[in-house]
């Protein structure tokens, strides 16, 4: 039997070192033995934006980005998103099991219980300028949280920190509508119980003067299954951002709203917004071919395709694409989206494409779907952040239940000034 290890030379010293290899990697740490000698710091590991570091050991998401593979705790994100509902899955990445029926009433009634947020947090919310963006309100105000609950500091008592997971997926969409509803000057309309998760989300955002506001079945099914393909997606730039926060044992609200501020940069949470422009700029679809021309030359970007992780189809991207033509059967069909399928069309035949593995990702199509539902651009953001806190937290927990981690402190490796004197500055030049 092959032994599990990994034999290193170190062509310096001329020494050789045996390296145990666990889960296809090697520990990092293991590297330190390595030295030219007994005052040498030892061998580290330079991995620019973590491209080839694995920071902890998860049971949540599976990737195989090779295959286009995504799993929740084994479960096909295809056969999740048809079958299961967001609060179902929500239960399954904390839990790591699906409810049964008296587990998800269970679950779906302590959310609920924590849908409303104090009238505090509501006047804080009224203080933003009138122009003032979603996002920041939203991440302003998810730190906030933290000063109403002080208890959510004990982060090791497993009944406060059960509390603090259950405001959190309940208030999210609450502060999310707040911050909507802020930027359109109009008032804001508190949770509605009876509704679902969805539903009364769609209601804080969309009610103007009915009774009870009671949203399109398709529309609030569509809007499910988007939720459920955004709730996590492994150690994204905004998932080790919790982790990174959380691991100095900060509060859950500071730890999700650090979060939430790796995501409102435009490379993470902004990317179906910018296939928007794109498709803006494309104009119709005889465009596309030199549209694709350009990108070929280097003079200009096919936004929506490719991905850090999938070399395949991404297969979120899929289920939305089927979840479009739903959508636009119901507020009526986009121009964009036959610029979309021409584009996407063109570039999987085009070998320049194939050959870099670049094929539509879940940001191609999501943007077309909150636009004809009557999402603003600005808000798609904070869209992704709503079902995105679940994916958080749950990885903050397993990562502070996690006896090997320890608060995050990288590695550097220093370039600058060797050591010199001081200067007085009557002495500088």
């Amino acid at each position: 039997m092959n032994k599990q290890t990994l034999t290193i030379t170190d062509n310096r010293t001329g020494k050789n070192y045996e390296v145990p290899i666990e889960n296809e990697t090697v520990n990092a740490k293991d590297l330190r033995n390595i030295k030219v000698n007994d005052a040498d710091f030892g061998l580290m590991t330079y991995d620019p934006a973590f491209m080839n570091t694995s920071i902890c050991k998860s049971t949540i998401t599976y990737i195989d980005g090779d295959n286009g593979i995504l799993e929740h705790c084994g479960y096909p994100i295809e056969q999740l998103a048809e079958q299961s509902t967001f609060l179902e899955v929500a239960y399954l990445i904390l839990h790591r099991e699906l409810p049964n029926r008296k587990q998800l009433k269970k679950w779906t009634d302590d959310i609920t219980l924590h849908t409303f947020v104090h009238e505090n947090v509501k006047k804080l919310m009224e203080g933003f300028r009138y122009d003032a963006h979603p996002m920041g309100m939203f991440v302003s105000t998810l730190a906030a949280l933290s000063t109403f609950y002080p208890e959510a500091k004990l982060i090791f008592d497993d009944e406060l920190r059960r509390k603090q997971i259950l405001r959190l997926i309940g208030k999210v969409p609450t502060v999310a509508a707040f911050a909507y509803r802020h930027t359109k000057g109009m008032p804001y309309v508190y949770p509605d119980n009876d509704l679902s998760f969805v539903g009364n989300y769609l209601s804080m955002m969309f009610k103007i003067a009915e009774l009870r506001y009671k949203p399109h079945p398709v529309l609030e099914k569509a809007l499910d299954v988007l939720f459920i393909l955004h709730i996590d997606h492994e150690q994204n730039c905004s998932t080790t951002a919790m982790r990174v926060v959380g691991s100095s044992h900060s509060d859950p609200y500071s730890a999700t709203a650090a979060a939430a501020a790796a995501l409102y940069g435009p490379l993470h949470g902004g990317a179906n917004e910018a296939v928007l422009s794109m498709l803006d700029e494309i104009g119709s679809v005889q465009n596309v071919p030199n549209f694709i021309k350009k990108v070929k030359e280097d003079k200009g970007k096919l936004m929506g395709f490719g991905h850090r992780v999938y070399k395949n189809y991404d297969p979120r991207a899929r289920i939305i694409k089927k979840l479009a033509d739903q959508v636009f059967d119901i507020t009526g069909r986009n121009p964009k989206l036959d610029i979309a399928l021409e584009l996407e069309r063109v570039a999987l035949q085009d070998e320049y494409f194939i050959k870099r593995k670049l094929y539509p990702n879940v940001d191609f199509y999501s943007g077309l779907i909150y636009k004809a539902m009557g999402f603003p651009t600005d808000f798609f953001p904070v869209l992704f952040a709503i079902p995105r806190t679940a994916g958080w937290i749950a990885h903050w927990q397993e990562m502070i239940l996690d006896s090997e981690q320890k608060i995050t402190r990288p590695r550097q490796i220093y370039l600058g000034s060797k050591r010199r004197e001081y200067i007085t500055i009557s002495r500088r030049g």
